[in-house]
């Protein structure tokens, strides 16, 4: 089942999504928002799955589904928390400035808690206040979870997995060290995040979705040229029920809590970091990463942050080349 929320009020307009991403059907005679679905999921998801199942036969109402008429699918969330799965991405930061990596990071997942009360749409502007900030993007999966009691386990985890999505997280680079400085987290350094336009159960993935791991290539183009398509089942250090049950260690999580999976990042073949498209190797999700990967190589960045009139995508394709989620697909411009 694939949903969507097309823009209407603060919450959106709840609609069912044909697997070819082409039509539609209202959510409405079921549930009216995807956080009031979520809210009674036992009860309402098998009455949508119905409607998905009458959409592909034409057996329901149907509009042609348009992407950039999309929120977010939830475009306000009830938590937001992303964390640092692959730990091949906090290796290369941490050596490209020469800081030694904790050993507890191969056991204890990196996570932080960011703002969910105004997702951008998947296709609506970043809108950054200076380009001084170091604006950045960093392609993500994400997934939407039920209730999740306190203490759970990861088993616990994957099965309050309730949809998958992709997720644009917005950094802004240049204010991030001041502000971890203070021993605090992040807030001025990470603005409003954006999430695919179609969010889809995880069985309506297949082979894709095991071992609590999205598997495929993650596709980052930077102004219509490829920056990346790292594999987001490969390198994954934590998978997603891990990461749920060590963000419920000690709360639950409500029914609506989007869980990221952190910046998608694989190692080159020999082991080593990856390698920039352009000399055969996989990419990057983000441009910090082809920075560190410079800065190693070269003894210093030579890849500028996004500028205002820069557009990034995000995607990711299944075996036959069809869009999975839609597209996240973004113009940087100036605040104001």
């Amino acid at each position: 089942m694939k949903l969507a929320s097309l823009s209407h009020g603060r919450d959106g307009r709840l609609v069912v999504v044909s697997r070819d991403l082409t039509r539609a059907t209202d959510a409405f005679p079921v549930v009216a928002t995807l956080q009031a679905a979520l809210d009674d999921w036992e009860r309402l998801a098998p009455r949508l799955a119905d409607l998905a199942e009458g959409l592909e036969h034409g057996a329901v109402p149907s509009f042609r589904f348009h992407e950039h008429d999309c929120a977010s699918p939830l475009p306000r969330a009830v938590q937001w928390l992303d964390g640092s799965a692959y730990v091949n991405h906090v290796a290369l930061a941490r050596k490209a400035r020469g800081a030694a990596l904790p050993e507890n990071v191969w056991t204890d997942p990196l996570m932080y808690q960011g703002g969910s009360d105004a997702s951008l749409a998947p296709r609506g502007p970043i809108l950054a206040r200076s380009e001084e900030d170091g604006i950045d993007f960093e392609g993500e999966v994400a997934v939407v979870t039920g209730d999740v009691p306190m203490g759970a386990s990861r088993e616990q985890g994957l099965a309050a997995i309730r949809l998958v999505m992709l997720a644009n997280d917005v950094s802004l680079r240049n204010r991030i060290p001041s502000e971890l400085a203070k021993g605090f987290g992040f807030v001025q350094s990470k603005p409003a995040s954006a999430f695919s336009p179609v969010a889809v159960t995880p069985e309506e993935l297949g082979e894709a979705w095991r071992d609590g791991k999205l598997h495929g290539a993650l596709l980052a183009q930077l102004n219509g040229a490829p920056f990346g398509r790292p594999d987001a089942g490969a390198d994954m250090t934590f998978d997603f029920g891990t990461l749920i049950a060590h963000a419920a260690a000690t709360r639950r999580l409500s029914a609506g809590t989007v869980i990221g999976s952190g910046t998608v990042s694989n190692r080159d073949a020999d082991g080593g970091p990856g390698r920039p498209m352009a000399e055969g190797g996989l990419g990057y999700a983000c441009i910090a990463e082809q920075r560190m990967v410079e800065t190693l190589r070269h003894g210093e960045p030579r890849t500028p942050f996004l500028r205002f009139g820069d557009t990034v995508r995000i995607e990711m394709k299944d075996a036959a080349g069809h869009s999975i989620f839609g597209a996240i697909e973004q113009e940087v411009l100036p605040h104001g």
